[in-house]
């Protein structure tokens, strides 16, 4: 493993590159593409033999495709006999599925991490996962990165702290905002919602904490439809907060999301680049911050068998 090779599928070629820039390093060569009959094909243009490899290929939309793609080319590194494979997915899809909280459902987050192991990954390297459990469905090294950091930095940069409470949009996300909140030096507020049925469509409940008279920062691992991000700032506005950021790491922004953000009083929201988005999806009000210079990193510091932890020290 004495050569460093970074790859990429189609689902986000631009951070792969972002990557590969801040590593010094040209992205990897290969040919990933669907027949006319759907089926996927990869061709690896170079030599890979006992190299040290990372695949990048977020498991965004078109997800089936996206994950199929990357299975595949795992499959073919493996096959070209790669000294480590390392798949690099930024946004792990069918991570919400991660428990049985229905009769007769499937744990697909499980599914994933066995599919993604079979089909020749030795470790993976991923960003906020939707539940830390998923880590131990994998069999092999997981190394979950944070961009709390990233968001801190940015927030901190707008000088907001005077004034701030930071907002967990759920309390499975409570322990991630407490830590933002410390990293800003801010109070705490907790949203108590429930989710109705398989659809995409929250109530929110309540109001943990205090937020009258203060701008508030609500934080959560993704926005998907923006339902819950709009029934948030609502109620956070009906309860005296002069006004509303949002943070989240991942911006899946399906069906009505931009459409429901454009509307929402919510004054910016703050997402990193895990998931491209196109030109349909961009906003004034949203804003993205690149994850590549973290994931670039991580990569040279397993690459080289450093420490990730320290990273975040």
């Amino acid at each position: 493993m004495d050569e460093l090779k970074v790859f990429t599928g189609n689902a986000n070629p631009a951070l792969a590159q972002a990557i590969v820039d801040y590593l010094e390093i040209p992205l990897g060569k290969c040919e990933v593409f669907q027949f006319t009959n759907e089926n996927t094909f990869v061709r690896i243009l170079e030599n890979v033999r006992e190299r040290d490899v990372f695949v990048v290929q977020p498991i965004c939309s078109p997800v089936n495709s996206n994950l199929v793609e990357l299975l595949v080319m795992l499959d073919a590194f493996k096959r070209a006999s790669a000294g480590r494979i390392t798949a690099v997915v930024p946004y792990y899809g069918y991570g919400r599925t991660d428990k049985k909280d229905q009769p007769r459902v499937p744990i697909s987050a499980r599914l994933v991490a066995d599919l993604l192991t079979v089909a020749g990954a030795n470790r993976l390297l991923t960003v906020d996962l939707h539940a830390p459990q998923i880590q131990g469905f994998f069999s092999i090294p997981v190394d979950e990165l944070t961009a709390l950091n990233v968001l801190a930095n940015y927030f901190i940069e707008k000088n907001l702290n005077g004034d701030l409470v930071v907002v967990a949009t759920d309390i499975g996300i409570s322990k991630r905002a407490r830590d933002l909140a410390e990293r800003l030096n801010a109070p705490l507020a907790i949203m108590e919602k429930r989710r109705v049925g398989n659809v995409d469509r929250t109530e929110t409940l309540n109001v943990i904490g205090d937020v009258a008279g203060r701008m508030a920062l609500t934080l959560d691992d993704e926005i998907d439809t923006a339902g819950s991000l709009v029934n948030v700032v609502s109620t956070l506005i009906e309860r005296g907060a002069k006004g509303v950021y949002s943070g989240c790491t991942h911006p899946v922004f399906s069906g009505p999301a931009i459409q429901r953000i454009s509307s929402c009083p919510v004054k910016e929201v703050v997402v990193t680049d895990t998931i491209p988005l196109g030109p349909s999806k961009t906003l004034d009000k949203i804003r993205v911050l690149s994850i590549a210079p973290l994931l670039g990193e991580a990569i040279h510091r397993i690459h080289t068998g450093m420490s990730i932890g320290a990273m975040f020290e």
